[in-house]
């Protein structure tokens, strides 16, 4: 065996050791012939044909697990397409509230003393609550005291007319005494002239005399007619004023008096809004009251439904489990959290055992559509989202388009797409996976 040294291979890279010859690996490599384009291009078409076998292939396979997919008819509740009379309504829910439910308040700044508590059942006339008012009462006391002095003003102006009066009338009868005396006179010197005993001078006088006495006599009597005006109107002036007292008085009286609060109706005590004893405001809400004999329905009313809706329109209300016939008698004009407010009054006697604020249901009824084809309601109205069904043919459920109409609680309208008789899935459509076709078994 030939050993080679350390200096050996030292001496095997350099010049005198290939002039020795001593071989490299120039003998070990090889040249690789540059790949064609025909075959890039084939190997390219290789893929595109793989890839369309394999989406042609996951789509039969999909379409036939599609189309082989099998459900259990106990599982699927079916409906049979009719031709009826659809009844449009809506479900809504509501709760009892009172048609009359008055609320008290303080009149006035005053301590206030209740004399009931909530739940309690009143009488109309029944004292709920008294209030104190100094201000009130003090009040009261000075237009009394202002009447009084009216009335006795009234009086004395009542006397005084009559005394005028009485002056008057005695002028009058004076001036009439005057003028009759001078008409006499004049009567004897009118005589006593014709037969030449007196003057024309005298005569003269006495005529002169009885015209004054009865132009005093006329103003005299004009004087007590106009007395007797002056006084009666100065009396009726009076008595107008104390009129206007009274009303002053009894104004401060009926507000002391409505310091008694008294039930306005027959009822119960619904909320006390103040503790007894408490100081309030003037306008302050104390209490209400609820007359449990008049009851109304407040429902609930989605506003998508509002335009349908008027007054006077039927309404069914269910109270446990009894159904009693209503009307709409009152709607809101505002729309809150997207619904609308509405009012429904009985039908003839009100239910017995209804209770404030008791939550009912109710369903309204639009309109009667006669004529029609019409099927059971069922989830498939929101699943399929109104535009598809699945119609029941040779034991398959295959999938159909078809419009949707108007609805009901209980049923839909059917505008195209099914016939009076075909049998389609109402519920259960969620198992389907939106396939074109699914096996029923029986």
């Amino acid at each position: 065996m030939n050993r080679t040294t350390v200096s050996e291979v030292q001496r095997e890279g350099s010049p005198s050791a290939q002039r020795v010859g001593i071989r490299d690996t120039a003998a070990q490599d090889q040249s690789l012939a540059q790949p064609s384009v025909w075959r890039s291009k084939r190997f390219f078409w290789w893929g595109v044909g793989l890839a369309l076998v394999l989406g042609l292939s996951t789509y039969l396979f999909r379409s036939y697990a599609n189309n082989t997919r099998s459900i259990n008819s106990d599982r699927l509740r079916i409906a049979e397409v009719t031709r009826g009379t659809l009844v449009r309504d809506v479900a809504v829910n509501g709760r009892m509230v009172a048609a009359i439910s008055p609320t008290l308040y303080a009149s006035a700044a005053s301590t206030v003393t209740l004399k009931v508590k909530a739940g309690d059942k009143v009488k109309k006339g029944d004292i709920v609550a008294e209030l104190e008012s100094p201000d009130l009462s003090n009040l009261l006391k000075r237009e009394q005291a202002n009447y009084d002095q009216l009335a006795a003003e009234v009086a004395r102006q009542g006397i005084l007319a009559r005394k005028q009066k009485l002056i008057a009338r005695r002028d009058a009868d004076q001036a009439e005494i005057e003028r009759v005396t001078a008409e006499r006179t004049f009567q004897r010197f009118e005589i006593a002239g014709g037969l030449g005993v007196i003057s024309k001078i005298d005569y003269n006088k006495a005529q002169d005399a009885l015209k004054s006495a009865e132009i005093r006599a006329s103003h005299a009597q004009q004087a007590t007619a106009l007395e007797s005006e002056d006084v009666e109107l100065n009396l009726k002036t009076k008595q107008k004023q104390l009129e206007q007292q009274r009303l002053v008085r009894d104004d401060a009286q009926r507000k002391v008096d409505e310091l008694r609060l008294k039930a306005p109706v027959d009822g119960m005590v619904g909320t006390l809004s103040v503790a007894n004893r408490s100081v309030v405001a003037a306008n302050t809400a104390l209490m209400t009251l609820v007359d449990l004999s008049q009851l109304e329905v407040e429902l609930e009313i989605p506003e998508t439904y509002v335009a349908d809706l008027g007054l006077g329109m039927h309404a069914e209300i269910t109270i446990n489990g009894v159904t009693s016939k209503a009307k709409l008698s009152a709607m809101s004009p505002e729309v809150v959290k997207n619904q609308v407010l509405a009012r429904a009054r009985f039908e003839g006697t009100q239910p017995d055992g209804l209770r404030q604020s008791q939550r009912v249901s109710a369903r309204l009824l639009i309109e009667e559509r006669p004529d029609v084809l019409m099927v059971q309601r069922g989830p498939f109205v929101e699943s399929e989202g109104g535009r598809f069904v699945y119609v029941l043919e040779q034991n398959q459920a295959i999938k159909r388009s078809f419009k949707l109409g108007a609805t009901s609680i209980s049923s839909v309208e059917i505008k195209e797409g099914l016939k009076v008789g075909d049998k389609i899935v109402i519920a259960g459509t969620d198992q389907f996976e939106n396939a074109e076709k699914v096996s029923i078994n029986r």
